[in-house]
């Protein structure tokens, strides 16, 4: 009987330590789908950001009176490239969508730059890393959400906390871009 007991025993032990590696194998998971996720953004981003340059040297010539407009373009390229958390990265990143709005918002003033071959094609390849900012950002949240959930759930917040697993936050749009679009005719 002593034996049945300290077997019985041994098999509860083993049981809870794979059902705590298992806890803790999911976390980790998680946590690197996260940072699989932000690797991801900050890869789009900087690739619109490595065509920053081109889009403010094709502007130049065409739009001599907006300085200004051109300015904001390329401090909102260095603040990106100065910064290093991810916090950090996503106000300049919110900085840099802003600029790129008012330069696309005064180039439609422009019809010759507007007709400009590399200028739309700029204009393209901008939009089409903007969409795939976009899917890349719902993919963040998304495994954030399910790191933060799975932080917070009992029992695996216990060995989270023991772990030192931190919540994450989320890629969140700027406060103007909640604001409604004004359409004018």
């Amino acid at each position: 009987m002593n034996n049945i007991l300290s077997l019985a025993f041994l098999f509860a032990i083993i049981g809870f330590a794979v059902y705590v590696v298992m806890i803790f194998n999911g976390l980790v998971a998680v946590k690197n789908d996260v940072a699989k996720a932000w690797a991801n953004i900050d890869i789009l981003l900087k690739q619109r950001h490595d065509e920053l340059p081109n889009l403010v040297e094709v502007c130049k010539g065409y739009m001599n009176h907006e300085r200004e407009t051109l300015e904001s373009v390329t401090q909102a390229r260095s603040q990106y490239q100065q910064a290093v958390s991810v916090d950090q990265k996503a106000q300049a990143d919110q900085g840099t969508t802003l600029a790129l709005r008012s330069l696309f918002a005064v180039a439609e003033n422009y019809p010759q730059l507007q007709a400009s071959q590399e200028f739309t094609q700029l204009q393209t390849s901008l939009s089409a890393t903007e969409d795939a900012i976009q899917n890349a950002r719902r993919y963040y949240n998304a495994v954030v959400r399910d790191l933060n959930t799975k932080i917070q759930s009992f029992p695996t917040n216990i060995l989270a906390g023991m772990f030192g697993f931190q919540q994450r936050q989320f890629f969140e749009a700027d406060a103007a871009d909640r604001e409604p679009v004004a359409v004018k005719f």
